[in-house]
């Protein structure tokens, strides 16, 4: 018997990894999907606390300006190639209803993440897209005509390997840094990684309370230079919500380490100013900044450059958003594109 490779090896069932699965199912590309947990998609299930806000009506450009540089110069042909209204599209086309709120984002009809995933997994089901659970991938083995894909008990040849295993956040749904370690044992060159759309720590705690509309301001020597509308909510822990998570952010990857800022939250008639605040923890933050650097990878296809073959798309690559969906959007554009190629490369041979 003739042994012959898998054409596609997608290291990772999450957001992005599903997604390479379905689109991989569509174009006819054989495919084996690899998942570290019992259950794929387990961060996605808890996206948005359980309601899964799974990409936002407006246009890609908004989207990528909203992702600011250099998501938005990385991410454009993806993006371009798979805007917001056709991953809506694609998802009431598997028979998902979807609920459209004021600000644009679009959820399940239901509020129920557990619907996205179905949709996609009901697809795999029908086209017969293998998961392999319970099954973490140890080891990325370029050869001659491939891969050879490492487990714990066996090996698989792939031809093409798609990293998709997300960040490193929320660990217990099996983001645990296995793609980025498997970028730099390649060669690859990975930033590191640190807290994204996370909340604040507050000295003072306030009674819990929520605010479905107020403004977060990023304050640098006496100037305003970010400001976003969104939620707030006072918890036990600090102080969490849209408002907040995305000044986080932009703090995050646009002021240097040590550098003297505040946040300002404008509420119900009241300002609170937080200086030099501490975000929580990596492991609760909304998505992982850093990963695997762009300059690795062509944005065109979503291929290393320095080994063909090799993919990655989502969380694992430095690629973020704001809230509101743009996380999934990058997840699902990014992993679509690097089918793609893959596909069009087997057309071509």
């Amino acid at each position: 018997m003739k042994h012959e490779p898998v054409e596609l090896a997608i290291v990772g069932g999450g957001a992005a990894g599903l997604f390479a699965a379905a689109v991989a199912a569509e174009r006819g590309v054989g495919a084996l999907v690899f998942e570290r947990k019992a259950r794929p998609a387990a961060k996605m299930l808890m996206t948005a606390n359980g309601r899964c806000n799974f990409t936002k009506d407006v246009p890609a450009a908004r989207m990528l300006a909203d992702c600011g540089e250099p998501v938005a110069s990385f991410a454009r042909a993806a993006l371009e190639a798979l805007p917001p209204a056709r991953i809506a599209a694609g998802f009431k086309s598997l028979g998902l209803r979807v609920k459209r709120m004021a600000d644009g984002r679009l959820f399940p009809a239901s509020e129920k993440a557990a619907d996205v995933v179905h949709a996609l997994g009901d697809l795999l089901r029908e086209k017969e897209i293998p998961i392999a659970t319970n099954c973490a991938v140890t080891g990325l083995q370029p050869v001659k005509n491939g891969f050879i894909v490492a487990t714990k008990h066996f090996t698989v040849w792939a031809k093409n390997v798609l990293v998709a295993t997300g960040g490193v956040s929320f660990p217990k749904t099996g983001s645990v840094g296995d793609g980025q370690k498997m970028a730099a044992a390649l060669g690859l060159r990975v930033t590191p990684l640190k807290a994204g759309l996370t909340g604040y720590d507050l000295r003072t705690p306030r009674v819990p309370r929520r605010h479905e509309d107020a403004e977060g301001r990023v304050v640098v020597d006496g100037a305003v230079r970010y400001r976003w509308r969104g939620e707030l909510e006072f918890d036990r822990a600090g102080v969490a919500g849209a408002a907040v998570y995305n000044c986080q952010r932009w703090a995050a990857k646009n002021l240097a380490a040590g550098a003297p800022f505040a946040v300002e939250l404008a509420f119900g008639g009241e300002t609170l100013t937080l200086r030099n605040p501490t975000p929580r923890p990596l492991k609760e933050a909304i998505v992982t900044l850093g990963g695997v650097a762009l300059d690795e990878i062509d944005p065109l296809t979503m291929a290393a450059r320095k080994i063909p073959g090799l993919h990655f798309a989502g969380e694992v690559l430095d690629v973020d958003g704001p809230t509101g969906g743009c996380n999934l959007s990058l997840a699902f554009a990014t992993a679509r594109l690097a089918v793609a190629h893959v596909a069009a490369s087997r057309e071509r041979a």
